[in-house]
């Protein structure tokens, strides 16, 4: 019988892939005094990591900064000491991502002896084994002797660590200092692969007239490290990037840049620049690949409104319809003025906004669901919810006439009827192409633009309302 083993890495000892290993200092996580993340909803975040940091003084030296996020772009670094900061400077600066996996130390010994250890546990012994590793392409190839064999069973026994490899993605600087005792060190830099977005639930109360908001944030962090009891802030607005700036390759073993010398609501909001920060107000822990919910807003009691609108189509005006009684689409909007006075009046970034409402079992029911732009103060919020089914419109050309290559007058006749158990105001939209002229109309209407007449008509419950109106178009 063929017995299967769990093929693992034993690691002997260790030696460090840099020259300077035996006086490198090495800062982890845990000298961490302080973190604060700015994240954009761009899939992008700031990370500003202050630690305390004892260096040495006179010489130049080398400090291993770990425990960085995986998708750092090191382009954007900059580090100084908030102690001293005339007397630290940094000199060179190397980011190392070549990090460590089975993999990639079995291909740093293709090629080189190696030993293989079988534990024979019906035999209650152990016997090693030396090979020589030919490939590590899908599958190890070994030279035993005289012999090559597919695999081998048993765990491979590795003499050391190769160099250049290393557990976590580490930033390390040649640097100068002079000044003794800890300093307190700041690190920023930008990081791919973090974001948040904002989701809103909205739901109106039987009579569509009210409506409670609750707005949430969710950030989602996969970009290689864990900020613990940070300070977070939140940016909204579409900030410009270079693309050219996003660095995806990671097979490079290293990069390496010059540095110049150093030198009532959980969020707080404010304006900042273009844009609008929203600042968390405790500190919040946002572990490595995790999906994180915060409470951005509640709001009870809004005024809201519900707004049935149809659109016509400009071709409409310029020919003869074969199709008479076209039915057209009612769409269902519901609105709100994001406003102080509306119990809101802070700035809405962009989200998915979801609307519920309880039927008569008090039984909350989703009715639908749009997306909202970044919404200042003091602006109107429009929801487009779905489409009326109990409200039928048809349209019918009474009358097209083309007056000259360029002119053309049309008379419309337009049959709103309401099945439902109230009464009900449909705004119709129509496009007036061109130089337009109204002729005649049997209601008023107002003018929305230079191309477009809004008629808001009121039809009764199981009834229905006509509108009439003939227009002249010039294109």
């Amino acid at each position: 019988m063929k017995r299967i083993f769990l093929v693992t890495v034993v690691v002997i000892f260790c030696v460090s892939g840099f020259v300077q290993a035996e006086t490198a200092i090495k800062s982890t996580i845990d000298d961490q005094v302080a973190v604060e993340v700015t994240v954009y909803n761009s899939n992008l975040g700031l990370v500003k990591d202050t630690r305390k940091i004892k260096l040495p003084k006179g010489k130049e030296s080398e400090l291993r900064f770990m425990d960085v996020a995986s998708y750092i772009m090191p382009v954007t670094v900059h580090a100084k000491s908030l102690t001293a900061p005339d007397q630290f400077t940094i000199l060179e600066q190397n980011y190392e991502y070549d990090l460590m996996s089975q993999q990639k130390l079995l291909d740093k010994y293709v090629g080189k002896k190696i030993k293989l250890m079988e534990d024979n546990q019906y035999q209650d012994r152990k016997s090693v084994i030396e090979a020589t590793l030919l490939s590590n392409n899908n599958g190890q190839i070994y030279q035993i002797g005289d012999e090559v064999y597919l695999g081998y069973p048993g765990y491979q026994v590795l003499p050391k660590i190769p160099e250049n490899l290393i557990a976590k993605p580490t930033l390390t600087w040649l640097f100068a200092n002079n000044t003794n005792g800890a300093q307190d060190l700041q690190v920023s830099y930008l990081t791919n692969n973090i974001g948040w977005k904002a989701d809103y639930v909205l739901v109106l109360d039987k009579t569509d007239a009210k409506a409670d908001l609750s707005g949430w944030v969710t950030i989602d962090n996969k970009s290689g490290a864990s900020y613990n009891k940070a300070k977070l802030k939140l940016v909204a607005g579409d900030v410009n990037r270079v693309q050219e700036m996003v660095k995806r390759n990671r097979d490079h073993v290293m990069k390496e840049m010059a540095m110049a010398p150093t030198g009532g609501n959980q969020f707080q909001e404010q304006g900042f620049f273009e844009y609008h920060i929203y600042d968390l107000q405790r500190p919040t822990t946002i572990k490595d690949n995790q999906t994180k919910q915060i409470s951005l807003l509640e709001a009870n009691g809004l005024d809201a409104a519900k707004e049935f609108l149809v659109y016509g189509e400009q071709g409409y005006f310029t020919m003869q319809l074969r199709e008479q009684n076209p039915e057209q689409k009612v769409y269902v909007y519901v609105k709100f003025k994001n406003a102080k006075e509306n119990k809101l009046g802070m700035p809405l970034p962009a989200g998915i906004m979801r609307l519920y409402k309880q039927d008569d079992k008090d039984s909350l029911q989703f009715i639908g669901e749009d997306r909202i732009n970044h919404t200042p103060k003091d602006e109107e919020v429009r929801l487009k919810v779905g489409e009326a089914f109990d409200i039928v419109v048809e349209r019918k050309q009474i009358d097209f006439n083309q007056i000259s290559r360029q002119m053309y007058e049309t008379e419309w006749e337009i049959t709103i009827r309401n099945h439902k158990d109230e009464d009900v105001v449909v705004g119709l939209i129509e496009p007036a192409p061109g130089n337009w002229t109204m002729i005649s109309n049997s209601q008023g209407y107002e003018k929305v633009d230079a191309f477009r007449v809004r008629f808001d008509v009121n039809v009764p419950k199981d009834g229905e309302a006509v509108l009439k109106y003939r227009i002249r178009v010039g294109i």
